[in-house]
């Protein structure tokens, strides 16, 4: 499975194009989602789609590209067990358990957000309170870091930061007075206003 993250034109008929056009290589797309329009008279959709065995990623890229005013923002593999998930789902685990809704928000944000870790920190003591499988091993030093954990937040963290981890894209939300939520995405892309501001209404339900 993949993960394609497109901007394409916010009109009529456009999606049902880019869809067309994936389709005529053989992709098998699963779900759809749209992420965020923006004021340009874009919109940035998510894609999660098959390609036929031995196809390449650039195949479907450049089945996108020929297509004017399209453009290919991310592509990456998209674990088979994943769904696209949506925050009212997410909202109602959290309701069912309050006393431990910052965990479930935690375990939930990779699917939600389409990125690989999550981890809630305690930004006082510099410490993590729980993180998905995925989450870096942080140090109080690479908390730091990440400027004020206080206040909600994106940012691009270089080689330098982590070492073996590349560059990475991180966004945090606060979630009361001790506790930040931090999620992360290898490689980028870059979390979107939309993505920031879903994960700081997340963080707040999550408040216990």
């Amino acid at each position: 499975m993949l993960l394609l993250r497109v901007e394409l034109p916010d009109r009529p008929g456009a999606l049902g194009q880019v869809a067309t056009a994936m389709g005529g290589v053989g992709a098998d797309i699963s779900a759809i989602e749209i992420v965020e329009r923006r004021s340009d008279g874009h919109v940035i959709d998510d894609f999660i789609l098959a390609m036929p065995p031995g196809s390449l990623a650039e195949t479907i890229i450049n089945a996108c590209a020929e297509m004017p005013d399209v453009k290919v923002l991310w592509l990456s593999r998209y674990p088979d067990q994943w769904n696209l998930e949506s925050d009212i789902e997410v909202i109602n685990r959290m309701s069912k358990q309050r006393a431990r809704a910052a965990e479930i928000l935690t375990e939930d944000a990779p699917t939600v957000f389409r990125c690989e870790w999550a981890s809630l920190v305690d930004r006082k003591g510099l410490k993590v309170l729980h993180a998905t499988e995925r989450a870096p091993e942080f140090t109080a030093d690479q908390l730091r870091e990440l400027g004020d954990l206080a206040k909600a937040g994106r940012q691009a963290m270089g080689e330098d930061w982590m070492p073996d981890w590349g560059d990475v894209a991180v966004a945090a939300a606060p979630v009361d007075e001790d506790r930040t939520l931090l999620v992360g995405r290898q490689g980028g892309p870059e979390f979107l206003d939309s993505e920031l501001f879903r994960l700081e209404h997340l963080a707040s339900v999550a408040r216990a």
